[in-house]
């Protein structure tokens, strides 16, 4: 069952009361102190999953995926594991941790203001499915072009298997044509 955004106005506690049938009572779910993190817009949680482990999944993606707004590499080391492999690697990226943080700043140093929001989370089983929406400008460079103030809008799908409350693997498919266009690199 699909939870709206209206619901993250009544409060977490109420998202996941209606997650899970109700019954939380005063029960505060683990992420619901990290206000500064994204929440989704939309967000659909397996009824079966104990609400501990929905929990800790839900809270390993928050982390991971402020990350790319913020550029916090101490959320992306909290919500990675240790052993984190990226199973849609590009060429030349370094697999595990390494990765993400090296491709954040490339991100970061073409586009500062980047912003990334999830239009919907969907937790089942050992999975979080995050729809992610980027949006900034281009005032940095990347690839020898630099940017003039173009708009940056693209959208990006990260399939995340999470164990112990830390993304273990991720399948990452990005728009990455439209970024390019929308910099510059590649010709329309």
């Amino acid at each position: 069952m699909p939870l709206s955004s209206k619901l993250f106005k009544k409060g977490v506690a109420a998202v996941m009361a209606a997650a899970f049938g109700a019954g939380l009572g005063s029960v505060t779910p683990a992420f619901a102190a990290s206000g500064a993190l994204v929440k989704p817009a939309t967000l659909i949680i397996d009824r079966s999953l104990p609400r501990a482990q929905a929990d800790a999944q839900i809270l390993a993606a928050r982390r991971y995926d402020t990350f790319w707004t913020n550029g916090d590499e101490s959320l992306a080391r909290t919500a990675l594991s240790t052993g984190f492999m990226d199973r849609t690697l590009p060429p030349r990226r370094p697999q595990g941790i390494a990765g993400p943080l090296a491709a954040s700043k490339v991100v970061h140093a073409a586009v500062p203001d980047i912003h990334c929001d999830v239009t919907q989370m969907i937790v089942a089983g050992d999975r979080v499915v995050s729809h992610l929406h980027f949006t900034g400008h281009f005032t940095g460079g990347f690839k020898g072009v630099k940017g003039n103030g173009q708009a940056v809008d693209f959208i990006a799908t990260d399939i995340y298997r999470v164990a112990d409350g830390r993304i273990v693997e991720n399948w990452h498919l990005e728009d990455n044509l439209t970024f390019l266009q929308q910099l510059g690199v590649v010709a329309r």
